[in-house]
């Protein structure tokens, strides 16, 4: 195996939290999400060969239980209210920037996760792991696509991602 859980979540943890994020609106369901994924990472480290690279791997589990997680959601709740009034809690703090412009900045982030979430379920997928530094291959691996259609679902999530943005 390599390496253990510790040390694999104490290198990725912060990948995993925004998987998380990206498919997750509401803080609490994405820490619940996150605590899942972290125990089917848990779970399959012990099956990793060593096919791909570690961050490949747990990608792929995270991914794979997130959208079980965001089905079994639509599943059990068919209307979902997501409350903007508390966003903001994520801890962006810092005094190199004055209040306005860290307010700013969360709502551009929002706006963005907004629009990630938005997109379908592949194209979600696609996006999120190339914004992780994933190589075309490695999404392909991830996702059971080819290479070419890992280009095609990435150049049109990014479009619809702009054309969602009022500054992009």
């Amino acid at each position: 195996m390599g390496q253990g859980f510790e040390d694999v979540f104490a290198q990725y943890g912060a990948i995993l939290s925004r998987v998380a994020n990206s498919y997750e609106a509401n803080e609490a369901m994405q820490q619940e999400l996150l605590q899942e994924i972290a125990i089917a990472v848990w779970q399959g480290l012990s099956r990793f060969k060593g096919d791909s690279s570690v961050k490949t791997y747990i990608l792929k589990i995270a991914h794979n239980r997130a959208v079980t997680h965001v089905a079994n959601q639509v599943k059990r709740i068919d209307t979902h209210q997501y409350d903007h009034d508390d966003l903001g809690s994520d801890g962006f703090a810092s005094n190199a920037h004055s209040p306005e412009e860290m307010s700013s900045q969360h709502q551009s982030l929002e706006r963005l996760l907004r629009a990630v979430r938005a997109l379908p379920l592949q194209s979600r997928q696609v996006l999120t792991l190339s914004l992780e530094g994933l190589s075309y291959d490695e999404i392909a691996d991830v996702c059971g696509l080819t290479k070419n259609h890992v280009g095609v679902i990435l150049k049109r999530a990014k479009q619809s991602i702009m054309q969602e943005q009022p500054h992009a």
